[in-house]
């Protein structure tokens, strides 16, 4: 400490000359970036470095974003609504502080998250796997948004008892169960799923943000291993939707190899599966293909709807 405080400009200079040091990634990230976007990977190395926002999901069962914010406003909490359900935060506060978070009339979600129960399009009725579900944001969010028959599946017994919590707070349930999702015939009962939503394991590049020792925690070998397990759930859980029904895939990562070509990938194993457009929401910066990429308001993300044809096309 004594060489380094005596040495401090010069080592912090030398510092600042490598990519590591003035980007505060690992080499091999950075490559991986520029690689995957040219015009765009700078600007995702400083936002990955920023504080992250701090967005809530109103419970539209509850109340609207415009009625939350009039709540906010003799508190002294300024926000802006982010559109949709979402609304983000100037500063940062702990959860205890805001009002109805208890009560469930709002959660901590990242905006780029919410996009999942809106793309997933469940209708009240319906039969609604989430897979992967734990800690249970995007459950609780499913079932603000439709009456329906949810299942919550997560291979680790400890997050899985968070999905009940964060449902309790809601005053919602769906049934949650603990297994691997490799395996859906074990939970699915023999019955089809209309709507699947897997939040897919992944290198959770897109929110190191929130987690800073991830991004040196991780190798550039990891993102191979989650592409095999992404693609295992993928096959497994397609099994078990309905003709006719919707799968979402998700992931919070902006590697290019767990997005764009583990879907390519997917399609070439299923040619009868559908890839659908996704709408673009109004002020969320995104991709059009479906990469969010870091910024201000959201997280990275990366969504993909697959269509199961009603009938099987004869080929």
């Amino acid at each position: 400490m004594r060489n380094f405080q005596r040495r401090m400009p010069e080592l912090l200079s030398e510092i600042e000359a490598t990519e590591p040091g003035r980007y505060r990634h690992p080499q091999w990230w950075i490559d991986a970036l520029r690689l995957a976007y040219p015009h765009q990977w700078e600007s995702i190395l400083v936002e990955s470095n920023r504080h992250p926002p701090m967005v809530l999901r109103v419970n539209r069962r509850r109340l609207s974003p415009e009625a939350y914010l009039e709540k906010l406003k003799p508190l002294d909490f300024p926000a802006r609504a982010l559109g949709q359900h979402a609304v983000l935060l100037e500063k940062p506060c702990r959860v205890e502080r805001l009002p109805g978070f208890a009560a469930g009339e709002v959660s901590v979600q990242d905006a780029g998250a919410q996009r999942a129960g809106l793309l997933l399009d469940a209708r009240d009725g319906m039969r609604v796997l989430d897979a992967c579900a734990a800690p249970g944001g995007k459950t609780g969010h499913l079932l603000e948004l439709a009456d329906c028959e949810l299942l919550a599946v997560d291979s680790d017994g400890v997050r899985a008892k968070r999905i009940q919590e964060n449902l309790s707070r809601l005053k919602l349930s769906a049934k949650v169960v603990v297994a691997d999702c490799r395996e859906p015939e074990v939970f699915s009962e023999g019955r089809p799923f209309d709507r699947i939503l897997l939040d897919a394991p992944c290198s959770a590049s897109g929110v190191v943000r929130r987690r800073p020792d991830i991004k040196w925690l991780r190798r550039r070998t990891d993102t191979a291993e989650f592409g095999r397990t992404q693609a295992r759930l993928l096959d497994a859980l397609w099994r078990v939707l309905a003709p006719g029904g919707k799968l979402l895939y998700a992931t919070c990562s902006v590697f290019p190899e767990e997005n764009h070509a583990q879907v390519r990938e997917f399609l070439a194993r299923q040619p009868e599966a559908g890839l659908l457009p996704l709408p673009k929401f109004p002020g969320w910066s995104e991709d059009a293909r479906g990469q969010i990429l870091p910024n201000g308001e959201s997280d990275g993300f990366f969504y993909a709807l697959l269509e199961k044809p009603s009938a099987r096309v004869e080929r």
